[in-house]
């Protein structure tokens, strides 16, 4: 195994587990909070330090370890051993156990007290230290009080050999159990042991599937309650990820049963459903009577940020703003008569709603003229001598927010002033946005729980303007808050209808029309020299769809370009 050939045939094979023996000679790095490190080891067999890479709870250089895990090959940092469990073993050397005792792992011991511990004691230093640890003060310069500290010191880490020694033996990964033992520290055995789904609720990275699996092997009946009401939350849980904030009873029931039913084990949907009471008596979730006595069914988090979110908007909408009218008309009319553009009737309400009320949503298809009047907005609000943020989900978005304003635009997640660290908004209810305007563009792709953050940081004094179109781009996560709120009829809403000539000349956007009106769309087929910009490609097979869409890239857009230059003197 020491030789250099060897080596590099373990490198080519990474999926095939092995095991290291050796002691950390020095650790690289180590996060506190995940166990990831990158240590050198001094492993039996061979003759260069070797780099560790993997999760370990308290990883100190002098330790003696059995690694098991693969080979792979860094593209920058070369050869590596990545860890998936391992073992402590004592070392076996005099210098071994100095260095080990001295590394750091032991509060109240450096290496200079070490040095006199091994030296006092020799290579029965570790079983002292374990069975008689108050003869420690025999040693020279250790007083009773030192002893007691060393003694809560080596308590602590047999605590963690042990928990991650059980934690692996029932299947945990090493990386897991990391976090298991960070969460629960010396708890970690009997919370795992009595409901191990638990985990799935406390541990980040930890879903239903691996908690049913670490239950499975500690022999956790498969029709114990703990699980059937972790597997409640995980099919709401999965409802969620599929956009939805809640799901109906029925469903629910039917969807819990499906995923909780094994080989050897059929739930009763008489228990499930009794369950489902049962959380929602604990709290646990929120049943709702919709309509009808048709109970939809939330996870807590949901309904609190639903029912925050309307009632900060209803706080907002109490608040009456009060603007001489015939003052904005008459800035309306020398705005459009200076840029040259006229507003329709629809355009024009839309931006005396916007000085007039504190939340206005604005909607419209595509080639409705949104953008002008948006940009009409911004200039009557900066007129009136208010200030303005101007926000976006993404930041592509922005940008496009910020040419058309002449504004800085920043993603609602900066302008909330997200911190990474941790994981939340500074700008909330105590630390509002400093704006006396908001406004929010392609407004679709709010998801629940950003559009509550967003509502939290609105002054109660501001106005909010809500831009976007319900049939393009919804929300990423779960929700569908700009098509509900304009559904509820409790914001005042504007709805541009009227496609404009410009736009009309576009066949993706009259197409556009035409599906969202049930219509089917008008369609050319790919030509050398098509008259439309919306066309059919027939792809039977995806390997068509690749090369049509190839050829669309190389031939056809450089032509529209081209084509555009010379109608217009410059590129759309």
């Amino acid at each position: 195994m020491s030789t250099t050939s060897n080596l590099d045939s373990r490198l080519t094979s990474s999926n095939q587990h092995e095991s290291l023996t050796g002691v950390v000679e020095r650790l690289t790095y180590h996060s506190s909070e995940s166990g990831y490190s990158v240590a050198r080891l001094k492993a039996s067999g061979h003759k260069d330090l070797v780099t560790i890479v993997g999760s370990f709870p308290n990883i100190q250089a002098g330790q003696t370890l059995k690694l098991f895990g693969f080979w792979r090959e860094h593209p920058k940092f070369g050869s590596q051993f990545t860890v998936t469990q391992y073992q402590e073993t004592k070392p076996a050397t005099l210098t071994g156990i100095e260095k080990y005792l001295g590394s750091g792992l032991i509060k109240g011991v450096g290496p200079v007290t070490a040095k006199r511990i091994v030296a006092y004691f020799g290579l029965d230093t570790l079983d002292i230290i374990d069975y008689q640890i108050e003869r420690l003060v025999e040693v020279p310069g250790i007083a009773k009080k030192r002893v007691k500290m060393i003694q809560t010191a080596w308590e602590t880490q047999k605590a963690i050999k042990e928990v991650m020694l059980f934690l692996q033996s029932h299947g945990v990964s090493t990386t897991y159990a990391v976090k298991i033992y960070k969460q629960y520290s010396d708890k970690a055995i009997e919370i795992v042991t009595n409901n191990p789904y638990q985990l799935a609720t406390d541990i980040y990275g930890i879903g239903f599937v691996t908690a049913d699996a670490i239950a499975r092997n500690l022999g956790i009946a498969p029709g114990s309650e703990y699980r059937y009401r972790a597997g409640i939350i995980h099919v709401l849980g999965e409802a969620a990820e599929d956009g939805h904030c809640f799901l109906p009873y029925a469903e629910l029931v039917e969807k819990v049963v499906e995923r909780l039913a094994l080989a050897d084990h059929q739930p009763s949907p008489i228990v499930v459903k009794d369950l489902i009471f049962q959380m929602g008596m604990d709290e646990e979730i929120v049943l709702q009577d919709h309509r009808q006595h048709e109970y939809i069914c939330y996870q807590l988090p949901f309904y609190q940020s639903e029912q925050h979110l309307a009632k900060r908007l209803q706080q907002l909408l109490s608040r009456p703003i009060t603007v001489d009218l015939l003052r904005v008309q008459a800035w309306i009319n020398r705005f459009t008569a200076a840029v040259g553009l006229q507003l329709s009737d629809l355009q024009r309400q839309a931006v005396e709603l916007a000085a007039s009320e504190r939340v206005l949503i604005l909607t419209g298809g595509p080639g409705t003229g949104k953008t002008f009047t948006l940009r009409t907005i911004v200039a009557l609000m900066k007129a009136m001598g208010k200030s303005i943020a101007l926000a976006s989900p993404t930041g592509r978005a922005a940008q496009r927010l910020s040419e058309m304003t002449r504004l800085e635009a920043k993603t609602i997640h900066r302008l909330l002033e997200f911190d990474p660290r941790t994981m939340k908004f500074k700008r909330d209810v105590d630390n509002p946005i400093e704006a006396q305007v908001i406004v929010v563009d392609e407004a679709s792709m709010l998801d629940l729980f950003l559009a509550h953050s967003l509502l939290k940081a609105i002054p109660t004094d501001a106005q909010l303007l809500l831009v976007g179109d319900i049939d393009q781009l919804p929300s990423v996560g779960p929700g569908n808050v700009l098509r509900d709120l304009i559904a509820s009829e409790q914001v005042p809403v504007v709805r541009l209808t009227q496609v404009f000539r410009q736009a009309q000349a576009s066949s993706i956007i009259s197409n556009a029309h035409r599906i969202n009106s049930g219509q089917y769309p008008a369609l050319e087929s790919v030509s050398p020299t098509p008259n439309s910009d919306c066309l059919w490609l027939n792809a039977p097979e995806p390997e068509h769809g690749v090369q049509g869409i190839q050829e669309l890239l190389g031939d056809l857009i450089p032509k529209w370009v081209q084509r555009e230059k010379v109608g217009s003197g410059r590129v759309a």
